[in-house]
Formats: structure tokens, sequence, C-alpha cells
């Protein structure tokens, strides 16, 4: 019995269709591939291709925010794309009442505020604004996807 188990290693048991018995093959093994015979293939993998160009609204682009407030000592804007935490994303004042923040952000609709010397604010330059829960209006930002041509 000891020896019909070790010459079974190497053997697949298989029911056919409709049948009452298992037949027995031996299945066949694979040589090892090697380096060597694997660059002779005839069909060579494609390369992988990025993400950001297989899926384009994965991508995230520059967008920048502006303020005017020039007797404010602190900005900062709060949104969806933060958690609507207003520490999280401070802007920078870059002389003469104008704030500015860069934010990095993938296609879609975001919705914001500012905060200016903690007061919330809307954003008077923004083109959309949408009615919140606290009976006042978030400011909205549309992030297109981004176009891409190539030339063939």
């Amino acid at each position: 019995m000891k020896n019909s188990r070790a010459g079974q290693e190497n053997k697949i048991s298989t029911t056919g269709f409709g049948r009452v018995g298992l037949e027995t093959v031996k299945a066949p093994l694979k040589p090892q591939e090697t380096p060597e015979n694997a660059a002779g293939k005839a069909n060579p993998q494609p390369p992988i291709q990025p993400v950001s160009e297989r899926f384009p609204a994965l991508e995230e682009r520059e967008i920048i925010l502006t303020f005017f407030a020039p007797k404010a000592r602190e900005v900062t804007v709060a949104g969806n794309f933060n958690n609507w935490r207003p520490d999280a994303t401070p802007l920078k004042n870059t002389g003469a009442g104008k704030w500015v923040v860069r934010l990095m952000l993938r296609s879609g609709q975001y919705e914001y505020r500012f905060v200016v010397d903690g007061r919330w604010s809307e954003d008077p330059r923004a083109s959309q604004r949408v009615a919140n829960p606290y009976g006042d209006f978030n400011s909205v930002l549309m992030v297109p996807l981004a176009v891409r041509t190539s030339i063939l």
C-alpha cells in the first residue's frame, strides 16, 4: 500500500459526467520557466499604463482659491475635500489683502466655505452655491475632467 500512495502524487482524479466510477490519469508536470526561455516568448506583455491614464477621473489637478480680506489676520478654507476641517487648509497672505491656497483635487463637484478670523463666509467669486443645513450657502467648485490629446 505504501508504494501505491507514493505513485499517486502526480495523479489527478476526475469524475466524468454521468459516470459512476473514478478515472485516474497522470498530470503532466510543467517545466520550470526560467528567464532564458521566458525571453523567447512570441507575445510579450504590454507595459502597464499609469492609473491616471486609464482612469483620468483619478488624476488630481491643481486648483487655486483666492479670497480678498485686507483686514483679516487668518483665512482658511473648509469643504468636503478636507472633511470640513477649518484648520486643515490655511490660505497664505500674499499682500494687499489677497489670500491664496493651492489645492490638488480630483475631478468632481466640491462644496466649501472660507473661514475668516473664525467667521464662516461663502466665496463671493464662486459661480455656483447651494443651501446648507445651517440656513446659509456653501460655495460650489467644479473640477473638470482632465482633457488629454495624443498624436499618433
